[in-house]
């Protein structure tokens, strides 16, 4: 009966680690800076925070079901924010200036899939050169400077916009979350990916396109990347050629985390989504409690290896 209760407990701890690690971090955050933290304002500017995060975070999960990575996605959402300011600035209609970027990063987004798949290149290599690319033709096109001057007032509307008191992005986060669990989890498509990534051969057999779900997969990951670039934009009120760039490693963590929530081992939305607000609340919390940045890095690896040490430890 003990020996059973410690299994349970050890079940517990393997499937929902990261989720009580959140937990204690709130908590801690809450006692040390009760004033600051632990208040309604900073909870909406914590989930206006993490949008950008969780949206890239989304679409590095699709990839990643396939057993595959695109280190292509702070790149593009660097592209994706320069060229849809770009649009704007060039008196393109708003809808336009938004979807354009999105539409084109899809494209390339099939391209490194294609690649991928039709010539055996493995993706890290393929989307790192792709990234490279990317930002070459970033800085180029803006000339290495920063967009701001004649942006619309209208372009700012949803970065900078609240619906009864939350908001436009953090509606825009879970609405996106609520889309890709439903298709990860309810659809055929959603399941041939985690099948494609469980055992690609045995998919191949079993009649399953390997080819057409890994380039949909690259395809919309690369879009959600343009997308969060574009809504980081539309936030600020400007675009840098490198504004994208530091979405990639957070959103790759975001994602590890995520394969230690609720799933064994296996990425997923909500495990993604839990890792991404861990990495936000952290980085709020020790923000308020005038951390230095190198220190934050420091704490958000240590946290990223001590996740992975307690899935571990739910194994055995």
């Amino acid at each position: 009966m003990e020996e059973r209760g410690k299994l349970n407990g050890l079940r517990l701890l393997r499937m929902y680690g990261t989720v009580i690690a959140a937990v204690l971090i709130v908590l801690g955050f809450s006692v040390l800076s009760p004033s600051s933290f632990a208040t309604l304002d900073n909870a909406v500017n914590i989930s206006r925070q993490i949008s950008f995060l969780v949206i890239i975070a989304l679409g590095a999960t699709l990839v990643m079901a396939v057993g595959e990575f695109d280190l292509s996605v702070g790149a593009m959402a660097s592209f994706g924010g320069v060229f849809s300011a770009k649009l704007a600035v060039q008196g393109l209609p708003l809808g336009a200036a938004f979807l354009i970027p999105v539409g084109v990063a899809f494209i390339i987004g099939l391209i490194n899939g294609w690649i991928v798949t039709q010539f055996r290149v493995l993706s890290f290599i393929t989307t790192m050169a792709m990234g490279t690319i990317l930002g070459g033709f970033t800085f180029w096109f803006t000339g290495g400077t920063t967009i701001f001057e004649h942006i619309p007032v209208g372009f700012r509307y949803v970065g900078q916009t609240e619906w009864v008191g939350i908001p436009i992005l953090s509606f825009l986060m879970i609405m996106l979350t609520l889309i890709f669990w439903f298709v990860m989890v309810h659809t055929a498509f959603g399941r041939q990916l985690y099948a494609l990534g469980g055992n690609e051969a045995a998919s191949r057999i079993a009649g399953i396109k390997v080819g057409t779900n890994k380039n949909l997969a690259f395809a919309i990951c690369a879009a959600l990347a343009a997308l969060a670039g574009i809504l980081m934009a539309s936030r600020l009120g400007s675009a840098h050629p490198t504004g994208g760039n530091g979405l990639f490693l957070p959103a790759y963590a975001a994602a590890f985390l995520g394969m230690t929530s609720f799933k064994e081992g296996v990425p997923n939305i909500w495990g993604t989504f839990v890792g991404a607000a861990i990495i936000g609340i952290l980085a709020n919390g020790l923000t308020i409690l005038e951390v230095p940045t190198f220190m934050q890095d420091v704490i958000t690896g240590v946290i990223v290896i001590s996740a992975v040490i307690l899935q571990k430890i739910g194994r055995r």
